[in-house]
């Protein structure tokens, strides 16, 4: 079990591995060795997550998440192959963590009657300030 937070663990075998060749950092050994992963989270059909989580994980994956709502993720910044499946896994835990977290809903709130007063008194300073600038009407 994979433990993402106090109410969140994942079963390893919801996520699916593979290795491809890489090609980041490594030199000659790049063209041998499949030390890039791709793993692969089926967020959509997952047990382990809450149905609110999995919605908000599936709009945070943004690019990420296939038409069948699998979040594919491809490490490939460290040479070696088990530094870059903990990377990738490390990446995916993270953002279920974000996904876990709800947002405070935003209450609308009314303007003050000093700000009103006060928008108001600038506003006929400003006003006063552009009449004064206006030519004047010539008498004949």
């Amino acid at each position: 079990m994979i433990e993402v937070n106090e109410f969140i663990s994942l079963d390893e075998s919801e996520i699916q591995e593979s290795f491809v060749r890489s090609s980041g950092p490594g030199g000659q050994n790049v063209n041998k060795v499949s030390s890039a992963v791709q793993l692969r989270f089926d967020a959509r059909h997952s047990p382990s997550l809450p149905n609110d989580v999995a919605i908000r994980l599936m709009k945070l994956a943004g690019s990420r998440l296939t038409q069948d709502g699998v979040i594919v993720i491809v490490a490939q910044n460290h040479r070696s192959q088990p530094r870059n499946r903990e990377e990738a896994l490390a990446r995916l835990v993270d953002l279920i963590r974000q996904a876990s977290v709800t947002q405070k809903r935003r209450r609308p709130t009314k303007p003050t009657k000093a700000s009103k007063e006060k928008r108001l008194e600038s506003k006929g300073k400003r006003s006063t300030i552009k009449a004064a600038r206006r030519s004047k009407p010539i008498a004949d």
